[in-house]
Formats: structure tokens, C-alpha cells, sequence
């Protein structure tokens, strides 16, 4: 039992009192959150040597979440992919046990179950693997709902839910938020774990009280995850992003009053401007 709370990034102006090397960005984000999602492996398939950096930045408890290129994904729409996928594999190999999940984000019109289920079967049995859609059909039709859980728990699968009910309960009051609800999807909320490791995508608003106010359903059911055995992993989006890694912890926090047991975050480690005393 364990809670992964983090970030879509782990370098932001904002977070850096003064300038870090990128050797050191990562290092001092995994100070903060135990967690990221790899959104960058999205546009490219980055270099071996580059995930090496990756691997050696963090320690071995640390987790990434790596989304599959938009090649593969988007492009291709999973079809004639093996190349590609053998490349990504062995690009993101050096992050070993590091590696949470490899993260399957389809579509908003992507409905190919055949081709999702043909995916899942022909990966190496060793990773771990979750999937998120957004056409509307997987959030109204039963039927289709029903389907996709069935390949999904056959695969060993999880289910990302990305719940942007709070980014979108009301109109936007800044450009950061006009920006967001033009982007992200807006789909029911979903609460339903399929495996030991549930992972939540949770977008809030730039006014911290109202994202805090709006996890209070994740906040309940992670503590029912962990209660059940389970080891959630929950990632903090904001319009802007700035605030998301004091956020994350604050929600670890939170859950970490009705579960007294867990094991603190790392206490981060010191970014303020350097002085001569």
C-alpha cells in the first residue's frame, strides 16, 4: 500500500528560485512528489542516454507514468506500430522498475477495441499498462463501457480516468483557464478502479480553494483504495500548472490524516537563491 501523488511536468519557471541545471530539474522535483507523467515521450521518443538521466536523477521508488508517442497512438492509431514500439521500448528500458505504467492516451474519436486489444496482448508481459479514452461513448454507452473494461482486465489494464468536472464547473476567469477548457475533454467524472494500481488525472482551477474543494471525491476514494490494499497514483493539473506541486502534496496530506500510516514525502530539497552567508 503506497500513495503516488505528482505532476504533468517536473520543471517549471515558477518552481526555481534560481536557475538549475537540467541535470538537476528532476533530482529536485522527486524531492517534492514521488511521481510524474511523462507527457514529453508524447512528441518524441526521447534517447536512451536521455532516460538513463532520467533514471539516474531519481531513486529506485520514484514513478514515471510514460505516454506512448502520438505516432503510435494518434498517427497510426495502433495499427503497423511495431517498429515504433520496439524503439520506445528500448529508449525507455533504463527507467526499470521506475517505470509505473506505460500510458495509452487514445483519442477523442478512437473506438477501435480489436486494434486497443491487440496492443495490450502484444506487450511484453513485465509492463504495466493503462489507457485513457475520451470518446463520449466510453463514458454513455454501457455496452461500450462494458467492452472496453472486459479488454482491459483480460490485459491486466487500468482504466485513467481524467476527471476536469471542477475545471469545467464554471465559465473560465483567466487565459490559463480559458486555455484548459479549450483543450481538455470534458467527460464525466470515473471512480471505478480495475487494478492494484488505480492512476487519476485530476484538473482543478487556478483558485487553489476551488481545486481543493473539487478533490474532496478523490480524497475519499484514495483513502477507500488504500484501505482496500490498493496503491493509487494521482496526478495535480491546474491551468497553469505553477501551483501543482505544492498541491500534490497538500493532497497527500490530506489523505494522510485518515491514513496516519503512510509514509511521508521527502522533505524537498532547497531551491531559494544562493547567498554568501
Amino acid at each position: 500500500m503506497r500513495l503516488y501523488v505528482g505532476c504533468a511536468m517536473w520543471t517549471h519557471p515558477e518552481w526555481q528560485e534560481r536557475p538549475l541545471p537540467p541535470t538537476e530539474r528532476l533530482r529536485t522535483y522527486a524531492s517534492w512528489c514521488n511521481a510524474v507523467e511523462g507527457n514529453t515521450t508524447f512528441y518524441a521518443t526521447p534517447q536512451r542516454r536521455t532516460v538513463e538521466s532520467w533514471s539516474r536523477q531519481t531513486d529506485p521508488d520514484f514513478r514515471f507514468v510514460i505516454k506512448l508517442p502520438r505516432t503510435v497512438t494518434h498517427e497510426r492509431r495502433l495499427a503497423g506500430i511495431d517498429n515504433e514500439m520496439n524503439t520506445f521500448l528500448d529508449a525507455v528500458e533504463p527507467l526499470g522498475r521506475r517505470l509505473h505504467a506505460l500510458w495509452i492516451q487514445l483519442p477523442g474519436s478512437f473506438t477501435d477495441l480489436a486494434a486497443l486489444s491487440d496492443l495490450l496482448e502484444g506487450l511484453p508481459p513485465h509492463y504495466r499498462t493503462a489507457v485513457e479514452v475520451r470518446h463520449p461513448a466510453f463514458f454513455e454507452n454501457p455496452r461500450a463501457i462494458a467492452q472496453l473494461e472486459s479488454i482491459l482486465e483480460a490485459a491486466g489494464a487500468e482504466w485513467i480516468p481524467f476527471d476536469t468536472t471542477t475545471l469545467f464547473a464554471a465559465g473560465p476567469i483567466s487565459a490559463a483557464e480559458r486555455e484548459a477548457q479549450s483543450k481538455k475533454p470534458r467527460v464525466p467524472r470515473r471512480t471505478k478502479a480495475l487494478t492494484e494500481f488505480p492512476i487519476v488525472r485530476y484538473h482543478g482551477r487556478d483558485d487553489a480553494d476551488a481545486t481543493v474543494a473539487g478533490w474532496q471525491p478523490w480524497v475519499e476514494q484514495t483513502v477507500a483504495w488504500l484501505r482496500e490494499g490498493r496503491s493509487p497514483t494521482i496526478f495535480i493539473h491546474t491551468p497553469d500548472n505553477a501551483s501543482s506541486r505544492t498541491l500534490s502534496r497538500r493532497f497527500h496530506a490530506e489523505v494522510r490524516t485518515q491514513v496516519p500510516e503512510l509514509d511521508p514525502l521527502p522533505d524537498p530539497i532547497p531551491t531559494d537563491p544562493m547567498t554568501l552567508f
